[in-house]
């Protein structure tokens, strides 16, 4: 079921009122930044850690066969990796439609690599959205990212991109590490693993 979140975002926030704001991407805007920016920096937000509980239906999935995507879970005294965007208010358009799947836009605190702490927004799918999967075991995650692909490609792209922009950026994410070793290692035999 696709919950389309564009409606809410515009009513959470007027961004109108502001020349532009920062935003801080924990999964696919770290590798797939299709959107114009005035600015770009290495970030970290305490306080949450991501996790693959929400569903996608519209990206990485289909409403049939969901596949799974990041959201973020609040967990004390965690840190989490990302990147930070500048941006005009308008490139708001492109990202509510693109995070439209169960994301709403949360305020926060982004820690830049610049040294600098910035007010910016983040978008959460949090667990009471009509997508939200939930918490699964490693194996379980890693066997539905295998078997699913929607309009924006196959699941385990965004996790293998993912993945590889973290180690690029000598980042350390447990889950997202664990999920792309349970699917090498326990599904290497099936032809549709290809970590290019």
């Amino acid at each position: 079921m696709v919950f389309d979140t564009q409606a809410l975002n515009k009513q959470r926030q007027n961004l109108t009122d502001f020349d532009d704001t920062w935003v801080f991407g924990y999964g696919s805007l770290i590798y797939k930044v299709d959107f114009d920016h005035i600015a770009c920096e290495n970030a970290h937000i305490h306080g949450f850690e991501r996790r693959f509980w929400q569903g996608s239906h519209d990206h990485r999935g289909t409403p049939e066969k969901p596949g799974r995507v990041l959201t973020l879970t609040p967990v004390e005294g965690a840190t989490c990796f990302g990147k930070a965007f500048k941006v005009e208010h308008q490139v708001f358009d492109h990202l509510d439609h693109r995070e439209k799947n169960g994301y709403l836009r949360h305020s926060i605190d982004i820690h830049l690599s610049s040294n600098r702490i910035v007010q910016g927004l983040v978008y959460i799918a949090s667990p009471d959205n009509a997508a939200y999967l939930g918490h699964a075991s490693i194996e379980d995650i890693a066997k539905q990212i295998l078997n699913s692909s929607g309009p924006s490609g196959e699941n385990k792209d965004y996790l293998f991109q993912l993945a590889d922009a973290l180690r690029a950026n000598n980042e350390v994410d447990e889950h997202v590490f664990a999920i792309e070793k349970a699917l090498c290692d326990r599904y290497s035999n099936s032809p549709q693993v290809n970590n290019t």
